[in-house]
């Protein structure tokens, strides 16, 4: 049997660029691929962390990513977030290519949350703030700055320097306009009236509770909650859900994993009836709400990956 070729993180990036990777995610579901068909993912509790293995297939290629969770990594500077990703054959379901899973996560994420910015952020986005100064914090912004010219991004951690050193580098992805960036504390007294002025709302922490109050986010403001994928974490609080438009990848996947908005149903804040799914948004049965804020909440599904990885594979 044939080696699979291997396709390391740089030539990821090379093949599809930020912007690329949101409208190939748009497509999929613009094109009616129906995220309810992926099969559940398997997690594992391993020693303090997780193994994830995610299998999809779109009727053109089958592929699967086997993805580890480490809290404890960025201590030992190494990813919290590791991954490979096997790209097999469509017929022989032979493993026909092998990519860096680590560098399909980080841009396949970003390209699903930008595809909901697009659809439920005002035209005019002036500031933003992302809460977490990791990989998916810089991806986020990347893929902000490529559908909106925002001029002015603040970065909240619980880390001052760490909180600093992403908006320095945020700072660094404009290149077409101005941006000014500043990195905040998660204790600051400026990240409130940060989130009051923002169009655009990132949470990309490991946090178990709500980072921000839930009377800070503006009317037709976009929130985009990608942190957690577990029932009992959540990074928005109750009663910002239960004032917002809601919008998930799949309701029942967000049953299984959407802690967010879990336990603003639990806590009677919410109506699963009034949940919608991203391919409404996409699809134009659902449009962005301007007297509530929006709030789409993010597990990350297989068939993203695949999606990524299948043109990756092409390339």
């Amino acid at each position: 049997m044939e080696q699979p070729r291997w396709v390391d993180a740089a030539a990821v990036r090379r093949s599809v660029s930020p912007d690329r990777a949101r409208r190939l995610i748009r497509r999929e579901l613009a094109d009616g691929f129906d995220p309810a068909s992926d099969p559940h993912r398997l997690v594992a509790p391993v020693g303090d962390g997780q193994l994830l293995v995610m299998p999809s297939t779109n009727g053109r290629s089958a592929g699967v990513k086997v993805l580890s969770v480490a809290p404890g990594n960025p201590a030992r500077g190494l990813d919290r977030i590791q991954a490979v990703y096997v790209l097999l054959d469509a017929d022989t379901l032979s493993p026909s290519v092998l990519v860096d899973g680590t560098a399909v996560t980080a841009l396949r994420t970003p390209a699903v949350s930008a595809v909901a910015v697009d659809a439920l952020a005002p035209a005019e986005v002036t500031s933003a703030v992302v809460f977490g100064s990791g990989p998916q914090a810089l991806g986020h912004a990347e893929a902000l700055l490529a559908i909106r010219h925002t001029s002015s991004v603040t970065v909240v951690g619980r880390r001052g320097e760490a909180a600093r050193a992403m908006a320095q580098r945020i700072s660094g992805l404009a290149s077409t306009h101005p941006l000014t960036t500043r990195g905040l504390t998660v204790d600051d007294p400026q990240v409130e009236a940060a989130v009051r002025e923002a169009q655009v709302v990132v949470t990309a922490t490991s946090a178990a509770t709500p980072v921000l109050d839930d009377d800070w986010v503006a009317d037709g403001a976009c929130v985009v909650a990608i942190g957690s994928h577990e029932p009992h974490r959540r990074e928005l609080g109750s009663a910002l859900l239960g004032r917002s438009l809601v919008v998930v990848e799949d309701v029942g996947t967000a049953h299984r994993e959407a802690g967010d908005v879990i336990l603003a149903a639990a806590q009677g804040a919410l109506d699963w009836a009034d949940v919608r799914t991203l391919q409404d948004v996409v699809l134009g049965r659902v449009e962005r709400a301007t007297d509530r804020p929006n709030v789409f909440k993010s597990v990350g599904m297989a068939w993203q990956d695949l999606v990524i990885a299948q043109h990756v594979g092409r390339a």
